[in-house]
This record gives structure tokens, C-alpha cells and sequence, in this order.
């Protein structure tokens, strides 16, 4: 069902067999895996803010990535992309120095998945990074085009979920959490659309997504 995996690298999940499993099993389905660096905070999943300095950023960023690539060495598959967690994710669209030290320590050349219309993909474009927008089908916006990121995910009902992918797959618009219709600036990128595996439900929100995806695709003679 889906494309793309997201691969916790031990610092807000996972551990070394984890990883190695999930890197196996994404082989086994064909599914291509990226980097999913996150602050240091196991109990708190990665979505609570810290200050660290720009080079403990880079540093911690570096480090993740590259014990991902290990396990993805071990079985002959590539680093797809980078997409930072959680709150050091927010944290990126806010502060454009937490940005530019994340990027530093993303490999050159790497594509990063992130929010278009921010930092995300100005420094992206600075730092020749390969740039993918995502759109998120399982998380609120805020009327800034921002994202609301719960410490824990709240539940959606099947009609919720639908509406909302529907309306940003095919319209690139969401309805903001005080209730404004907001469009989103995607531009002429690549985008990938993110559910989260913690989500309540999310296989029904994954399922949904992928035939609204794959509605679109064919409609639009995608595939």
C-alpha cells in the first residue's frame, strides 16, 4: 500500500533490530526506504522541542542517517531520501538555522521530503538537495499552512480521513483547523503524501490514501 517508508534511526524509535528488520522487510515488499531523523527523545516520540546548537544538529543528523545506511548497505538498497520527524521537522519551517544545520548533515545529492513554501524548500534549493513536497493525509494544518503536531495522534473518522485527502490530493487545498480553505503551494515538485503508522487506524488511512492516490493517477494519466 504504500511507496515510501520512513526509517526511525534510533534516536525517537527504533533500535539497531528494528531498524535492520523494517530494512528487510521494506526489500522484501519493494518499498523504498528513507531516513527519519529525529531529536533525542525516546520517551517524549520525538515531539518534543530542544535546543541543540547548529553543530549537535548536523552532528545527530549525520549519525542517524548513516547507521540507516548500514542496515540498507547490508541489503544492496539505496538511501531513497531524508525526512526529518516530528517536532525538529516543525522546528525547520520556523528557524531557518535549525534548517541549514538539518540539510548539513543530509549526504549531497540526497532528495529531502518537506513542507513547501518554507525553509524546507528554500534551503533545499540552496543546498542543491533534491526537494520532495509532502502533503500529510492524517495531520491538521493551521491557517499558515503550517502543520498541528500532536504530541499524540487523535483518531479520524473514515469520512474525515476522506474528505481530507480528497481535498488535498485533487484541489492541493486543505481546510485549516479555525476553518479557513487554505491552498497549499506545491509548485511544480514531485509530492508524497505522508500517513503516520502510529496514527489510530492507520491502516484505514493508509488503504483510503492509496485509492485516492491511485484515483488521481489514473485520471490524470499518471500511471
Amino acid at each position: 500500500m504504500i511507496d515510501h517508508a520512513n526509517v526511525a534511526c534510533g534516536f525517537h524509535a527504533g533500535d539497531p533490530l528494528i531498524m535492520q528488520e523494517t530494512v528487510r522487510t521494506c526489500k522484501k515488499h519493494n518499498i523504498a526506504v528513507g531516513a527519519h531523523p529525529g531529536l533525542p527523545d525516546i520517551q517524549g516520540f520525538g515531539r518534543r522541542e530542544m535546543k541543540l546548537s547548529p553543530d549537535e544538529i548536523t552532528a545527530m543528523v549525520r549519525y542517524q542517517i548513516g547507521a540507516l545506511k548500514a542496515f540498507l548497505d547490508a541489503e544492496g538498497m539505496p538511501l531513497h531520501h531524508v525526512k526529518p520527524h516530528g517536532v525538529l521537522y516543525g522546528m525547520m519551517y520556523r528557524d531557518k538555522d535549525v534548517c541549514r544545520a538539518v540539510y548539513e548533515g543530509v549526504p549531497k545529492g540526497t532528495p529531502v521530503f518537506g513542507l513547501a513554501g518554507t525553509y524546507h524548500e528554500d534551503l533545499a534549493k540552496e543546498l542543491s538537495l533534491p526537494f520532495t513536497a509532502e502533503i500529510y493525509g492524517d495531520v491538521k494544518y493551521n491557517k499558515d499552512r503550517t502543520l498541528v503536531i500532536d504530541r499524540k495522534k487523535k483518531a479520524w473518522t473514515p469520512e474525515e480521513t476522506k474528505k481530507h485527502i480528497s481535498s488535498l490530493v485533487d484541489n492541493s487545498s486543505v481546510t485549516a483547523v479555525t476553518g479557513e480553505e487554505v491552498e497549499l503551494s506545491l509548485g511544480e515538485h514531485d509530492v508524497s503524501l505522508c500517513c503516520h503508522s502510529d496514527s489510530p487506524g492507520a491502516v484505514q488511512i493508509v488503504t483510503a490514501a492509496r485509492e485516492i492516490v491511485d484515483d488521481f493517477n489514473k485520471k490524470h494519466d499518471y500511471v
